[in-house]
């Protein structure tokens, strides 16, 4: 039979563990997450765009960037649907 002292220590380790799970998922839907994923796609989309010497790679590059970006940010609302629907199955 387990002791008191090893269930605590399950329980803390349960908490610790829901701690970091919760940080990962305020990490996942921050604004913060978000400016820097748009900032390294536009930057991404650039040096590609510069190598394959397209014109104006600075401006031809927000397009890419915004429509990556937009594409990501509908997934939480097609999850849900998602869910919706597969929850009634």
């Amino acid at each position: 039979m387990p002791t008191l002292e090893s269930l605590q220590n399950e329980i803390n380790k349960i908490n610790e563990h829901n701690r970091r799970v919760e940080m990962n998922k305020s990490w996942e839907t921050s604004l913060t997450r978000k400016i820097i994923i748009v900032i390294l796609t536009y930057i991404v989309i650039i040096i590609f765009f510069y190598m394959a010497e397209l014109p104006k790679p600075f401006i031809n590059s927000i397009v890419p960037a915004l429509a990556f970006v937009l594409s990501t940010a509908t997934i939480p609302y097609f999850k849900k649907v998602w869910i919706k629907i597969n929850q009634k199955k």
